[in-house]
């Protein structure tokens, strides 16, 4: 699904595909390679076509807004716990040790389970970001950022730059995160795309441009991010043409 670049396709395909590959996860919970596309696909259909359209409906429809975002949050946890019963599968006591305050208690991952820990972190982070009113799940924002960093330790080339621009976008949403550091993530996210990836472009623009009312950088990162999605076809770079399509339609509003 990932080579389809028509996302209304895309869109209709994937619920019966989601469906199906959950229910032959259940019967296979330590697949660690299905529960990667289950978890993922989780998370993709919730990005692009829930929490996506909750945003855009939000000013003429805050009530249908915020019903979508539930859904959202609901998608997204139901992906966070396919990686994660995976994980404690493949590793026992994975779970627990990933809580531990002291550092030297945390999982180490091999390099076969670093997909579903990235899944995992994008997952609870999506999760959290739709559920601000939460505060008990807001304060699983550290989980989220341990996950992934335990994915960095391992392979922080991780898809072509989605590892990078995940902590760069985690760096960017905790308390004291720095600004300095959520940039450097993203650059290295755009270098590690080799100029075939638009997510990170409109991640930096969202991360490091907006809060920085920085409008040229911002405007220029989504028209990058636009060009790139012309010339490389696939269904992430069209759901981020989409996204940044809209953001630059929303640029009065946002600055």
């Amino acid at each position: 699904m990932s080579s389809e670049d028509d996302l209304q396709l895309a869109r209709e395909a994937s619920a019966f595909y989601l469906k199906f590959s959950e229910s032959v996860l259940k019967e296979t919970p330590g697949h660690l390679k299905l529960a990667e596309s289950v978890s993922a696909g989780f998370v993709q259909y919730a990005y692009a076509f829930v929490a996506f359209d909750a945003e855009k409906i939000d000013g003429k429809n805050p009530k249908a807004a915020a019903e979508m975002r539930e859904r959202a949050a609901r998608l997204y946890a139901r992906a966070h716990r396919h990686a994660m019963t995976s994980l404690e599968k493949s590793a026992p006591g994975f779970s627990e040790a990933l809580k531990q305050a002291d550092s030297k208690k945390h999982p180490k991952l091999q390099a076969n389970q670093v997909p579903l820990a990235y899944w995992a972190a994008a997952s609870l982070g999506g999760w959290i970001s739709m559920s601000k009113d939460d505060p008990d799940l807001v304060a699983d924002l550290p989980l989220s950022m341990r996950l992934a960093e335990l994915a960095w330790q391992v392979q922080p080339d991780y898809g072509q730059g989605a590892l990078a621009s995940l902590m760069g976008t985690l760096e960017g949403a905790k308390v004291g995160g720095s600004r300095q550091k959520a940039q450097a993530y993203f650059d290295q996210a755009i270098a590690l795309g080799d100029g075939r990836e638009a997510g990170p472009f409109v991640a930096k623009a969202e991360g490091v441009a907006l809060p920085a009312e920085d409008r040229k950088q911002f405007e220029l990162l989504l028209k990058q991010a636009i060009d790139i999605s012309q010339k490389h076809r696939s269904l992430q770079n069209e759901v981020m043409r989409e996204r940044a399509q809209w953001l630059l339609s929303s640029v009065d509003e946002l600055f």
